[in-house]
Protein backbone atom coordinates (compact mmCIF):
# COMPACT_ATOMS: atom_id res chain seq x y z
CA UNK A 1 0.00 0.00 0.00
CA UNK A 2 2.44 2.35 1.18
CA UNK A 3 4.69 2.28 -2.72
CA UNK A 4 1.30 2.46 -4.24
CA UNK A 5 0.13 5.49 -2.55
CA UNK A 6 3.25 7.49 -2.59
CA UNK A 7 3.47 7.16 -6.19
CA UNK A 8 -0.41 8.25 -6.31
CA UNK A 9 0.65 11.37 -4.41
CA UNK A 10 3.76 12.40 -6.73
CA UNK A 11 1.93 11.52 -9.57
CA UNK A 12 -0.99 14.15 -8.15
CA UNK A 13 2.10 16.52 -7.62
CA UNK A 14 3.30 16.05 -11.47
CA UNK A 15 -0.37 17.00 -12.88
CA UNK A 16 -0.85 20.17 -10.98
CA UNK A 17 2.28 21.25 -11.66
CA UNK A 18 1.54 20.29 -15.76
CA UNK A 19 -2.27 22.01 -15.30
CA UNK A 20 -0.63 25.14 -13.69
CA UNK A 21 1.42 25.62 -16.91
CA UNK A 22 -1.51 25.71 -18.77
CA UNK A 23 -3.57 28.54 -16.85
CA UNK A 24 -3.87 32.58 -17.92
CA UNK A 25 -0.98 34.44 -16.12
CA UNK A 26 -3.48 36.58 -14.11
CA UNK A 27 -2.54 38.35 -11.11
CA UNK A 28 -4.70 36.36 -8.52
CA UNK A 29 -3.57 32.79 -10.61
CA UNK A 30 0.07 33.68 -10.00
CA UNK A 31 -0.31 33.85 -6.50
CA UNK A 32 -2.79 31.01 -6.07
CA UNK A 33 -0.85 28.68 -8.25
CA UNK A 34 2.43 28.90 -5.97
CA UNK A 35 0.20 27.93 -3.03
CA UNK A 36 -1.69 24.94 -5.33
CA UNK A 37 2.10 24.12 -6.60
CA UNK A 38 3.75 23.98 -2.58
CA UNK A 39 0.52 22.22 -1.53
CA UNK A 40 0.57 19.81 -3.68
CA UNK A 41 4.03 18.63 -3.58
CA UNK A 42 3.46 18.83 -0.23
CA UNK A 43 1.34 15.93 0.12
CA UNK A 44 3.75 13.97 -1.80
CA UNK A 45 6.63 14.88 0.58
CA UNK A 46 5.09 14.49 3.58
CA UNK A 47 3.90 11.09 3.20
CA UNK A 48 7.57 9.99 2.64
CA UNK A 49 8.39 11.80 5.72
CA UNK A 50 5.37 9.77 7.29
CA UNK A 51 6.76 6.37 5.93
CA UNK A 52 10.31 7.51 7.36
CA UNK A 53 8.81 8.92 10.46
CA UNK A 54 10.67 8.34 13.88
CA UNK A 55 7.74 6.91 15.97
CA UNK A 56 4.61 7.22 15.90
CA UNK A 57 4.23 10.70 17.06
CA UNK A 58 5.74 11.90 14.06
CA UNK A 59 4.03 9.58 11.51
CA UNK A 60 0.97 10.93 12.91
CA UNK A 61 1.95 14.15 12.40
CA UNK A 62 3.03 13.64 9.15
CA UNK A 63 -0.27 11.84 7.98
CA UNK A 64 -2.15 15.07 9.48
CA UNK A 65 -0.17 17.65 7.24
CA UNK A 66 -0.66 14.98 4.17
CA UNK A 67 -4.59 15.53 4.97
CA UNK A 68 -4.39 19.34 5.57
CA UNK A 69 -2.04 19.31 2.06
CA UNK A 70 -4.41 17.79 0.22
CA UNK A 71 -7.66 19.70 1.68
CA UNK A 72 -5.60 23.06 0.70
CA UNK A 73 -5.14 21.60 -2.42
CA UNK A 74 -8.49 21.37 -3.25
CA UNK A 75 -8.62 24.84 -2.29
CA UNK A 76 -6.47 26.22 -4.27
CA UNK A 77 -7.59 24.35 -6.93
CA UNK A 78 -11.53 26.09 -6.59
CA UNK A 79 -9.86 29.34 -6.76
CA UNK A 80 -7.37 29.12 -10.02
CA UNK A 81 -9.17 31.14 -13.13
CA UNK A 82 -9.17 28.41 -15.99
CA UNK A 83 -10.13 31.37 -18.64
CA UNK A 84 -13.21 31.83 -20.09
CA UNK A 85 -14.66 28.54 -22.27
CA UNK A 86 -11.90 26.66 -22.01
CA UNK A 87 -14.05 23.11 -21.26
CA UNK A 88 -10.74 20.97 -21.45
CA UNK A 89 -8.75 22.86 -18.74
CA UNK A 90 -11.87 22.88 -16.79
CA UNK A 91 -12.21 19.45 -17.00
CA UNK A 92 -8.56 18.76 -16.04
CA UNK A 93 -9.22 20.79 -12.63
CA UNK A 94 -12.36 18.39 -12.05
CA UNK A 95 -10.27 15.60 -12.36
CA UNK A 96 -7.76 17.24 -9.85
CA UNK A 97 -10.20 18.49 -7.54
CA UNK A 98 -11.88 14.66 -7.44
CA UNK A 99 -8.01 13.52 -7.12
CA UNK A 100 -7.65 15.38 -3.61
CA UNK A 101 -10.59 15.10 -2.19
CA UNK A 102 -9.64 11.37 -2.80
CA UNK A 103 -6.17 11.96 -1.12
CA UNK A 104 -7.91 13.85 1.69
CA UNK A 105 -10.61 10.62 2.71
CA UNK A 106 -7.59 8.40 2.58
CA UNK A 107 -5.16 10.40 4.49
CA UNK A 108 -8.49 10.81 7.11
CA UNK A 109 -9.08 6.71 6.99
CA UNK A 110 -5.50 6.50 7.91
CA UNK A 111 -5.47 8.63 10.95
CA UNK A 112 -8.77 7.23 12.06
CA UNK A 113 -7.03 3.94 12.19
CA UNK A 114 -4.16 5.45 14.19
CA UNK A 115 -6.24 7.08 16.45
Amino acid sequence: MSENLEERTEKFAVAVRTFVRALPRTVSNIEDVKQLVRASGSVAANYIEANESLGGRDKLLHFKICRKEAKESGLWLRLVHVGDNNAPLENQRQILRQEARELTLIFAAILRNME
